[in-house]
């Protein structure tokens, strides 16, 4: 499987697929999959714009509504993670992933899903300590703190990565994990810039949220941007054991390196976005204690009988109805209106509920 990794969209879907399509023809490929790793910028019209935090001179409509209005439609299937420049009230709408547009899936604030059999899995945002333990408690309109702390990655989105146990393939995530350029060429890295100097030798450069799942999941590839640069990095997780091949890249401008081709070994194709039934089952097991004001329960005592249930969920699901996947595109693969996939996940349960009933 030929995957293209992008870093930082910022709206520029025309230029990013007339690059994919202009490898395609020299290099005599086929590219099977986009991965964007944020601030892709999903701007369906100018209302969008006012949840947009980015200096006004950077408000611009680009060029995603022209594929969410259907005049155009993504030559390539596309998976995307919201960064820190984003429409935030849009994908709020899809907190629980959906298609922001015909062919272009949102993979949620945070979450895994399957193309082919290839696991992706995903966080959304940014890390600020200040607001790491706080529920998803904004809502449009956004005020100017709001509208920034929107887009801070929370402790319960990362609490239900961290009960992930399947493995996964390929992670994403906006900003870097905290302590990678220990793994990669931080003098080079810092003579382009200059700036990351005092953060690197302080340890602050990065993500502590995303360390910790990088050091839990153990994905053979970890892609990133944010920091609109490029740089490599191998993490070997134990000695002769399993090693992750870190890349982050730059935003897509004329003669940046925001975009590179990976090839995956995978089952043969065709390919597309497929549900995963164990982020489904973590889904299904935290809805309980979603948090959407400023107090945070403590997650403790789920952390305690999540992989109880979950493996339970599991196992029913494979007893009753072998391909769950199947019959759950009955209700996702046809870009149903937006509102109407988040309540798809919302009532979840209860069309399992009936399903499997229905199939006893």
């Amino acid at each position: 499987m030929k995957i293209a990794v992008e870093g930082c969209m910022h709206g520029d879907l025309d230029k990013v697929y007339e690059t994919i399509k202009y490898i395609e023809n020299t290099r005599n490929i086929k590219i099977d999959l986009l991965l964007c790793c944020g601030d892709f910028q999903a701007i369906r019209n100018e209302k969008d714009m006012e949840s947009l935090n980015v200096p006004p001179k950077y408000k611009e409509m680009k060029s995603f509504w022209k594929y969410y209005s259907g005049q155009e439609v993504a030559p390539v299937p596309t998976i995307f993670i919201g960064g820190n420049h984003e429409a935030s009230n849009y994908l709020l709408e899809l907190y629980y992933g959906g298609w922001a547009a015909p062919n272009i899936y949102f993979l949620r604030f945070a979450g895994v899903v399957k193309f082919g059999n290839i696991r992706i899995g995903g966080l959304s945002g940014i890390y600020n300590a200040r607001h790491y333990h706080l529920g998803h408690h904004e809502r449009p309109p956004y005020n100017d703190n709001t509208i920034r702390s929107v887009y801070h990655v929370r402790e319960y989105d990362v609490h239900k990565l961290m009960q992930v146990e399947e493995p996964i393939d390929i992670f994403l995530s906006h900003d870097w994990p905290l302590g990678i350029t220990d793994y990669g060429n931080w003098k080079q890295l810092i003579r382009h810039k200059k700036h990351f100097e005092d953060e690197i030798q302080q340890e602050t450069l990065g993500s502590k949220p995303a360390a910790q799942l990088l050091e839990k999941l153990k994905p053979p590839y970890w892609f990133s941007a944010h920091l609109h640069c490029k740089f490599t990095a191998l993490v070997q997780h134990e000695e002769g054991g399993q090693a992750t091949k870190f890349l982050a890249l730059d935003k897509c401008l004329p003669g940046r390196k925001f975009l590179h081709i990976v090839d995956i070994e995978s089952d043969p194709g065709p390919y597309e976005v497929q549900y995963d039934e164990e982020w489904l089952a973590i889904t299904r097991k935290f809805n309980c204690v979603f948090p959407l004001t400023t107090d945070v329960e403590t997650l403790e005592v789920h952390r305690l009988t999540c992989r109880i249930v979950v493996n339970g969920l599991i196992a029913d699901w494979k007893r009753k109805e072998r391909n769950l996947v199947n019959f759950l595109k009955l209700f996702h693969l046809t870009t149903p209106p937006i509102q109407f996939q988040t309540l798809l996940f919302l009532v979840l349960p209860i069309i399992l509920r009936l399903y499997l009933s229905w199939n006893c």
